[in-house]
């Protein structure tokens, strides 16, 4: 089982910066990615931005150059820095693990970001 837990949500105007974090804890050793993905009312959730173990990153088109995903060496924290922030950017942002080996996946509770003046 893993554990996942986010904060940093919150409204920002346009233009403006947020950072996330997304605490992860349980059996999280071995392959693996982990990333953020977003939901924005009335759509389906999408991919943000993934990162695997060995600290390879993807991008939705969207947001590169504009947000940042980091972690720990320990992968018990991953953080998505976002700048320039739009509207559009706007959802419930959800931190994601899955377990290369077991192909299991888990989902953390979801953080609510508006981007609104």
């Amino acid at each position: 089982q893993v554990q996942l837990v986010e904060s940093g949500g919150g409204l920002v105007q346009p233009g403006g910066p947020l950072t996330l974090s997304c605490e992860v804890s349980g059996s999280i050793y071995g392959s693996k990615v982990m990333g953020w993905y977003r939901q924005a009312p009335g759509e389906e959730r999408e991919l943000v931005v993934s990162i695997f173990s060995g600290g390879v990153t993807k991008y939705a088109e969207s947001v590169t150059g504009r947000f940042a995903i980091s972690k720990d060496y320990a992968d018990t924290i991953v953080y998505l820095q976002m700048n320039s922030l739009k509207p559009e950017d706007t959802g419930i942002y959800y931190c994601n693990f899955r377990d290369l080996q077991t192909r299991l996946e888990y989902w953390g509770q979801g953080t609510q970001v508006t981007v609104s003046s």
